[in-house]
């Protein structure tokens, strides 16, 4: 029974692999035509006597739609070269012995790849693009032509938060995905920067005046959730980057002692 459970799970995270390398590109794809609409939805929504800044939403809602994706090709490309990359000079670790394997004796391995409970990671990262996005579109509405101060710092702020982390865990998903050896690395810094620019978001437009009572509950409750689900990732994840066999294999070349 167990046997036949691991034998359908194995199966189906091998699908979705495949999935992920063969049709990246329409996945991608369907992000654009996902992210443009769910955009224009929002802009066309807004109440009609609140004139709204065209520029500040254009650019915020193109970066919003944009970037994630750019990121995505470029790393595709940077990333195509990972046999070519070498370990890094510093290895950690320090949690277990281990012994270092050549590549070619790496990649012969038979848990080298992203298959199993890997593919649930890298999913995860990819899932943590729209679902940031949407949440943004959510709770941020158009800026208005003429805004307070604490309003435009805040549509600052949150608009960098989802620009620049929707790019980075796509750049890590791709990371992920090519093999490259400073994939857990990267993820462990995206994580750590991530719950710092909550922080930082926080003091910002704390910083910026007084805020109305509704919108700082509302902040201070998507920035709790923001880090909360941060660090039920890490908690869930890092003990996995740092001590499976698979992820050893595959990134750093070597098993344990």
């Amino acid at each position: 029974m167990i046997d036949k459970f691991t034998t359908k799970m194995r199966a189906r995270a091998d699908a979705v692999l495949l999935t992920l390398n063969t049709r990246l590109d329409r996945i991608l794809v369907g992000w654009l035509l996902i992210a443009g609409v769910a955009s224009v939805t929002r802009i066309v929504f807004t109440p009609s006597n609140v004139p709204v800044a065209p520029l500040s939403n254009f650019a915020s809602y193109s970066l919003l739609v944009i970037a994630p994706f750019a990121t995505t090709m470029l790393a595709l490309r940077w990333f195509a070269i990972s046999p070519l990359m070498g370990q890094p000079v510093t290895r950690m670790g320090w949690l277990s012995n281990w012994r270092n394997l050549t590549r070619k004796e790496a990649t012969k391995h038979r848990l080298y790849g992203t298959g199993g409970i890997m593919v649930s990671l890298l999913l995860g990262m990819m899932l943590n693009v729209p679902v940031r996005a949407l949440e943004y579109i959510g709770a941020m509405p158009p800026l208005p032509l003429v805004a307070p101060h604490w309003l435009s710092v805040l549509h600052f702020a949150m608009t960098l938060d989802v620009v620049l982390f929707t790019s980075l865990y796509m750049l890590a998903f791709v990371a992920g995905l090519r093999r490259m050896a400073f994939f857990p690395r990267l993820l462990a810094s995206i994580w750590i920067a991530d719950l710092a620019m909550q922080l930082a978001t926080a003091k910002l437009v704390m910083a910026a005046g007084p805020l109305p009572a509704g919108v700082s509950t509302a902040l201070q409750s998507l920035l709790e959730g923001n880090m909360q689900k941060t660090l039920v990732s890490m908690a869930l994840w890092l003990p996995y980057l740092l001590l499976s066999t698979r992820v050893n294999v595959t990134y750093r070349h070597r098993i344990p002692a």
